[in-house]
This record gives structure tokens, C-alpha cells and sequence, in this order.
């Protein structure tokens, strides 16, 4: 799932949880897992678990990317050629690596005001491309391919003849590599990063999961080919990234998923990526036949396949996750 609105600052997401075992100690358990006991705290304006401050923080964190990233932009154009299309690869890159840069530094302002550790957001350093982040790729590479087989086998999907070969090839897939994980960091960060982490304070995990996953959806209406079916399962997706965060406690596995999810489409399978065909694709696929099969223009993520794929993979990882007796963000 890629959205082309790359220019726009998106943000959010829990990774502390806060379980208050008497009046005299509250215990902060971090995305790694550890449990310190700490002193209480007084609540301030910038750690209110209060809705109303919790809306406050998230307008200034977006303020402050949108001006990071607006910033950045400027100076960027500078170096950019004029007149470039929308999907040339150097805008594609400069254009995502702003926006990360811009959600990134936001978020790590508002850390210092909050006096919390970077990383309570949901992207712990120390989680940084580990096992959360290749078992997110494995299911990521798993969905695509089994949606795409289903495709294939039904007569739908045809891979076609090479599109690049030798050198040009390597160079597709060093860029494409790159550019998705910093797709699957940005969009990750920016919809169940700094502000789930808030919002759930607020409103429960699973109400600011629903409402940030629509939004997620709806971000993507924009893009060429999009449909609402598609729109959909980008919805669905969402939510099942956000049951990854809840169980882990950490965006690592969801980084991963998305990174190679959007690989597979847009380069390995060559289909188009959320109503986008990009340019440096494998192959000269081919797609026909009904839109339940295909996903229409939207691509798989509209096909029906991709929604069962996704219901098995909640079930699949609830076994793999289990959720605690007493889960602290349920």
C-alpha cells in the first residue's frame, strides 16, 4: 500500500503501556519487554492521558512535521531537476525521505517534551531490522505471492516476458529495496506511530486503531486506479497492523509486512500498487478477468483473495502472538 499524497505529514502510534500496581508504584513496561518500577509522576499538560490534551499534542506534533517537511521540501527543490513526472524515481525518494524525516523529527521534539524515550512511539533502536522485522517481510512476501498464485492459478495473472535485464535490473532492485522500507517506516510511524500511542491514551487502543486504519484507507483515495474496495483492504490492513503493534509492542513486523508487500506488488509481480503501476517493473505482467479475482485497478490489495489472506493472518497471529491474561492495551 503506497500513497502517492508523499508530501503530506502523517503521524502516531503506542509502544509504553503504564500498569499501576498500587498508589505507591507504577510500573513502565517499553516495547523491549522490561519492566521498571519508577516513581509516580505528576501529570503535566505534555503526559495527560486526557483526550482533550492528547488532541492538543497531536495538532502540535503535526504542525511541527508539516513545517519540518515543508522546510525540507524547500530546500530540496534546489537540488531537483524541474519538470520531473510524479513517479520518476528521484522524486519518489527525495519526496518519501523528506516526509520520514519530517514525522521522525516531529515525534522525537515531542519525546523530549513528553520525557519519554523515542522509541515508546513504536519504533524501538534497539528492534531496528531484527526478528519482528524479517517475520513481517515473511508474511508480507507470503500474502502477495499466495493473492498473485490465486490470480495465476484462475487464469487472471499472466507474468510475462522480462522488462529489465543485467545491470538495470540490480539497480530496480537496490531502489525499490530501499525505497519501500522507507515507505513501510514513514507510513507505519505516520498512522500507528505517535499518534495511536496518543490517541489510544485517550480513547482506548482498539477506537484509535479503527479510526487511524480509516484514515489510512482514505489517504490513499487520491491515487490513480484506486477503488473502494481496494480502499477496504487497506483498511483491513491497517487494522491487522495495528493487532501486530498491540501484541508486540512494537511497528517492526508492520515495517516489514509493508515493506515487501509493496515490493512484491509493484516490482516482483509487477501489478499495480494501490491503483499505481510504477515504471522499473520485472516484468510485462498481465491481469484479466473479474475485479474479485484481480482487484480491478486498484490491484490485489482489492482482490478477494487478499481478504481471506488477511483473516487468516489475524488468526495466525493471534496464535503466534497470544494476547496476555490481562493485556494492558486491549
Amino acid at each position: 500500500m503506497t500513497s502517492t499524497l508523499g508530501s503530506g505529514t502523517r503521524a502516531l502510534a503506542p509502544a509504553t503501556v503504564l500498569m499501576t500496581d498500587s498508589p505507591l508504584t507504577t510500573k513502565t513496561q517499553e516495547s523491549t519487554g522490561a519492566v521498571v518500577s519508577t516513581a509516580p509522576e505528576e501529570q503535566s499538560f505534555f503526559r495527560s492521558p486526557g483526550l482533550p490534551f492528547g488532541f492538543v499534542r497531536v495538532c502540535l506534533y503535526l504542525i511541527l512535521g508539516n513545517g519540518i517537511t515543508y522546510g525540507l521540501q524547500w530546500v530540496a527543490r534546489f537540488f531537483l531537476k524541474r519538470g520531473l513526472p510524479p513517479f520518476d524515481p528521484q522524486l519518489l525518494m527525495v519526496g518519501d525521505s523528506v516526509a520520514l524525516l519530517g514525522a521522525f523529527s516531529s515525534a522525537w521534539l515531542m519525546s523530549r517534551l513528553e520525557r519519554r524515550e523515542f522509541g515508546a512511539y513504536g519504533l524501538p533502536l534497539r528492534g531496528a531490522f531484527g526478528k519482528l522485522f524479517w517475520q513481517g517481510a515473511l508474511f508480507g512476501l507470503t500474502e502477495i505471492s499466495v493473492v498473485v498464485g490465486a490470480m495465476a492459478a484462475l487464469g487472471s495473472y499472466h507474468f510475462g516476458a522480462l522488462a529489465i535485464h543485467r545491470s538495470e535490473l540490480l539497480r530496480w532492485v537496490a531502489f525499490w529495496a530501499i525505497f519501500f522500507i522507507l515507505v513501510g517506516l514513514y507510513e507505519e510511524f505516520a498512522f500507528r506511530g505517535y499518534v495511536q500511542f496518543t490517541f489510544a491514551q485517550g480513547l482506548g487502543f482498539w477506537p484509535a486503531a479503527v479510526l487511524l486504519s480509516i484514515a489510512f484507507g482514505l489517504i490513499h483515495k487520491g491515487n490513480p486506479g484506486e477503488t473502494w474496495v481496494g480502499l477496504a483492504g487497506i483498511v483491513l490492513t491497517g487494522l491487522f497492523w495495528c493487532l501486530t503493534l498491540q501484541r508486540t509492542g512494537s511497528l517492526w513486523f508492520a515495517v516489514g509486512m509493508h515493506a515487501i508487500f509493496d515490493f512484491g506488488e509493484t516490482f516482483l509481480y509487477s501489478v499495480p500498487d494501490s491503483g499505481v503501476i510504477f515504471p522499473g517493473h520485472l516484468s510485462n505482467a498481465t491481469i484479466a478477468g473479474p475485479s474479485w479475482v484481480t482487484g480491478g485497478t486498484a490491484g490485489p490489495e482489492g482482490s478477494v483473495f487478499d481478504f481471506l489472506v488477511l483473516l487468516f493472518f489475524f488468526y495466525g497471529f493471534h496464535r503466534l502472538y497470544p494476547a496476555k491474561s490481562a493485556d494492558p492495551q486491549s
